[in-house]
């Protein structure tokens, strides 16, 4: 740092960006087994957008052979997906008490 005032361009030209993957890596989870996120099949199979798949941080949301796939164990308790879900076909709360993710850690 050049005087206090952060640092000076050669410095920031050599820094490399963080991926999303790399700060999510940083946070600690304490996973359930029980799921606090649920996906109506029934009701996602009619949706042609799916909205969960770019809304999703942690991309839990995947879509595999035309069907939804969740994974709630890296799932950052945002509730993104449930605002975004327009047909209802996410039940979602919070997890239990100790459970879920630990942002202090990252």
């Amino acid at each position: 740092m050049a005087n206090g005032q952060g640092p000076d361009a050669g410095e920031r030209g050599n820094m490399n960006p963080t991926s999303v993957e790399d700060k999510l890596a940083v946070n600690k989870f304490d996973i359930d087994r029980d799921v606090h996120i649920k996906v109506n099949d029934r009701i996602c199979q009619k949706c042609q957008e799916h909205p969960c798949l770019y809304t999703c941080p942690a991309s839990c949301f995947k879509l595999m052979e035309g069907h939804i796939t969740f994974s709630y164990e890296g799932c950052l308790e945002c509730g993104s997906c449930r605002i975004a879900c327009d047909k209802g076909a996410i039940e979602w709360i919070l997890p239990r008490p100790g459970f879920g993710i630990c942002y202090e850690y990252g």
